[in-house]
């Protein structure tokens, strides 16, 4: 007599049918993103991945780990979760890259009241679709069923990356030098950062999900779930030829607090903020917030997403193999010296 086992444990909330059938339906997806050095299927205990070291003279692994914050709150009001997979890879790439590491593997971690296969599909492909992206392999991850612990239908996102690079490439701001130039690079508009605040705008706006967006041609879902630009292979490319000084990802607390990161003791970055223009999503932000521009570079990047900070002779080299890679990017400031070591790194001039 045929018995089920996992019935007591679907009464409790938790169906592992749905859970096989998801990994099913997500192979596909994981080997997509197969690179040299992918050991392992999906399934197993833990990711298999072997190093290529052939290159590398002192190999040096470099780990970040992020979520995409309550921007998952509007992807799940909206109904829309194929673009949250690529922020959560995007989110954790770039912070690797900012060493010079090149994105080996991305593990990722979905949790949910009740899974919804369709719903996780549509995640874990927006997943897949980042680490093509990034160059790198979705070596793994976990989905986790957890009744009573989120709200019905809502979801949670968690990815992890490990990348490599050579010691001797490690950028990690001590080249940098009065003088050099600070480039910015477009972002794709928000990213995943500010959406506390976003969401509550959102609200007081009467805004809906298909309407126009204030100052484009696109819907409000489509600008505000703009997925996170990955920046992975234009970097890349450019370290294989030039120098970079130092660099930044532009998170959470905008130019204030991510830019001083890197700068060393004695030096500051002033930064022009009229010298690149403001998508539409910031302009609307501050009007309908009734913020200054300086609230505004506090929190969100306000189209500036990766900052490179080059010497003076390879600047105009780097802006022009961004704009062929399709990034446009503006030189927004420069190196100087700080009056004294309790001044800050940063300095915005609006």
């Amino acid at each position: 007599m045929f018995m089920d086992r996992t019935k007591a444990y679907k009464e409790a909330g938790v169906d592992i049918e749905k859970g096989n059938l998801l990994v099913e339906r997500i192979k596909n997806i994981v080997t997509s993103t197969k690179r040299a050095g992918m050991l392992s299927d999906l399934g197993g205990f833990g990711g298999l991945f072997k190093l290529n070291l052939d290159e590398i003279k002192q190999p040096v692994l470099v780990s970040a780990t992020d979520g995409v914050g309550t921007k998952l709150k509007l992807a799940i009001e909206f109904g829309v979760h194929h673009t949250v997979g690529i922020d959560l890879v995007a989110m954790s790439v770039n912070d690797v890259l900012v060493q010079g590491a090149k994105p080996l593997f991305f593990l990722d971690y979905f949790a949910t009241s009740c899974l919804d296969v369709d719903t996780a599909e549509q995640v874990i492909a927006g997943i897949g679709q980042g680490c093509k992206q990034a160059e790198c392999v979705l070596l793994g991850g976990e989905t986790a069923e957890m009744p009573d612990f989120y709200a019905q239908g809502e979801y949670d996102l968690a990815g992890f990356c490990v990348g490599l690079v050579d010691y001797e490439q490690v950028i990690d701001g001590s080249q940098i030098r009065k003088g050099d130039c600070v480039l910015g690079l477009a972002s794709t508009g928000l990213h995943a950062n500010g959406f506390s605040l976003v969401r509550k705008i959102l609200k007081s706006s009467g805004l809906k999900k298909e309407d126009l967006f204030p100052g484009t041609d696109k819907q409000v879902w489509e600008v505000l779930l703009e997925p996170t630009q990955i920046y992975v292979r234009p970097i890349l490319n450019l370290l294989r030829e030039l120098k970079i000084n130092g660099m930044v990802h532009i998170t959470g607390g905008g130019f204030y607090e991510n830019i001083p990161r890197v700068i060393p003791l004695g030096l500051k970055a002033k930064i022009d903020f009229k010298s690149f223009p403001k998508p539409a999503v910031f302009e609307w932000i501050k009007q309908e917030a009734n913020l200054a521009w300086e609230e505004m570079a506090s929190i969100f990047n306000c189209g500036v997403g990766y900052v490179l900070i080059v010497d003076p002779e390879v600047k105009e080299d780097v802006l022009l193999r961004m704009q062929a890679q399709g990034i446009e990017s503006w030189e927004i400031g420069r190196i100087e010296l700080a009056q004294n070591e309790h001044e800050s790194k940063v300095e915005v001039k609006y």
